[in-house]
């Protein structure tokens, strides 16, 4: 008791010294102004709509509505310009921004409609959050939603994913289509020797399948009753009308299969031959020998078939996929692997019209000069076609197009890191490029490279905001 009684004196009379020798005045004090002065500001008062509740204590509870803690005290609001980042650097962040003058805050992106999971998973949610490697959940703002499908990616991203653009421009578009061919006969240098009456034929030319012979050369000689009474009377007949070989007995001898130096000879000489003399109709390569001397050949009946074969065809088989790459006129180039070395030029002069059932492809038809005769029907032959666009038309890199399938897809880049996709519709595909008949222009900056990454991230905004809309009341 002795002892407290003693402290209080000593407390007491400190402070009765203290005062009466101005302490406050030695120490550069002024105790008045101390005791009144108030608390330093605390910084500017949250402004803008509150976007949600968070628990008094900081526990990582949130609400989007008010509501009260376990100990019945409200939920703090937080307003949107306050800082929401889960980062260490927020309370920096927040002084950092409370100083910085009013005329210098950044402009606002409008409220916040939803956050999404920064892995691109179909995981969203109203109020901030991380996900399980402790990455901050990615908010998504009302001007952000305008377009779904359309793709916003950070400076950062697009350099660590590798997204690259090209232009596209108007260009001519080149492939080569390597398909098999084989070598046909022109169909239109082949000559059919038949008789248009019946006939004995006698004197046949020592000519045999296969071989080559020349136009005006003996084939064979022939007697024909019919023939010989029109020979007499085109011999017997008046000079005018032998003349006029395009009427009266002459027509008739031009119509029973006579060649024409026959019948000069008889308008000549005047006399009928007991046997006539028939001569090769061109030059060319003998495919068939039925002529046999002494035989009676009825009309019609085939004596001799002979093929020019200074021009032939190649017969190439497209595949149908490859069909709309291929146009008339074309040129290609044949190579024969019995004939190394040597490599032959034609165009394209027909496409036939028929996908035959089974192989799923399409006889093209390439006209060849073969003036030596060395390429023989039936060879087997490699044929490459230009195939293309001649003419400049709108493409773009065969990388920048997305094919689902159902669908194709080309990512446009709008600046600011903004990308629509567009769906276009596709015209010939070349090695390198692709020709675009709807969806972009010439100029178009398009996505070259990681868009199936875009791809992706696209989806995802048309499933969040469907699931949005789906939410709204």
């Amino acid at each position: 008791m002795t002892a407290t009684l003693s402290l209080a004196v000593l407390v007491g009379g400190g402070g009765y010294w203290a005062g009466t020798n101005n302490l406050a005045s030695v120490l550069g004090l002024d105790l008045a102004e101390t005791a009144l002065a108030t608390p330093a500001p605390r910084g500017p008062s949250p402004t803008g709509a509150v976007i949600y509740y968070r628990h008094p204590d900081g526990l990582p509870q949130f609400s989007a509505a008010p509501r009260n803690a376990a100990d019945g005290r409200p939920f703090v609001a937080v307003h949107a310009s306050e800082d929401v980042s889960f980062d260490g650097n927020a309370k920096a962040s927040a002084v950092a921004e409370a100083t910085q003058p009013e005329t210098e805050a950044a402009p606002a992106k409008g409220n916040i409609l939803y956050y999404r999971n920064p892995m691109g998973l179909p995981d969203t949610s109203k109020v901030p959050k991380k996900d399980s490697m402790g990455m901050d959940y990615v908010p998504v703002y009302e001007g952000e939603q305008s377009d779904a499908s359309t793709v916003k990616v950070s400076l950062g991203k697009l350099q660590r994913t590798g997204v690259k653009t090209a232009s596209a421009e108007m260009a001519s578009i080149s492939r080569k289509i390597q398909v098999p061919g084989t070598v046909a006969l022109d169909e239109r240098l082949v000559s059919i020797i038949s008789m248009r009456t019946d006939s004995f034929v006698d004197d046949v030319a020592d000519v045999t399948t296969g071989a080559r012979i020349g136009k005006g050369e003996k084939l064979f000689r022939f007697y024909s009753k019919e023939i010989a009474t029109a020979a007499s009377e085109y011999a017997a007949g008046r000079s005018e009308a032998r003349v006029n070989g395009d009427a009266g007995p002459a027509l008739r001898l031009k119509n029973l299969g006579v060649p024409q130096e026959v019948v000069d000879d008889i308008a000549r000489t005047r006399e009928v031959p007991a046997s006539m003399t028939y001569t090769a109709p061109r030059d060319g390569v003998v495919l068939e020998r039925s002529a046999t001397t002494g035989m009676m050949a009825k009309s019609g009946d085939v004596l001799f078939r002979i093929a020019d074969i200074s021009d032939v065809w190649v017969i190439a088989d497209v595949p149908e996929y490859d069909l709309t790459s291929v146009r008339m006129g074309a040129s290609a180039a044949v190579v024969v692997r019995s004939l190394p070395g040597r490599t032959f030029k034609g165009v394209i002069d027909l496409i036939y019209p028929e996908v035959e059932t089974q192989t799923r492809t399409t006889k093209v038809r390439i006209e060849l000069p073969n003036p030596d005769g060395v390429l023989l029907p039936n060879m087997y032959a490699e044929v490459r076609i230009e195939a293309g666009a001649p003419n400049p038309v709108v493409a773009v890199p065969n990388s920048a197009v997305i094919d689902t399938g159902d669908r194709q897809v080309v990512f446009v880049d709008k600046g600011e890191g903004r990308f629509e996709p567009k769906d276009v519709t596709l015209g010939v595909r070349g090695e390198d490029r692709t020709e675009i008949t709807k969806g972009i222009a010439a100029g178009d900056k398009v996505v070259v490279a990681a868009n199936f990454l875009l791809d992706a991230e696209s989806n995802l905004n048309s499933a969040l905001s469907a699931m949005t809309e789906e939410a709204k009341p």
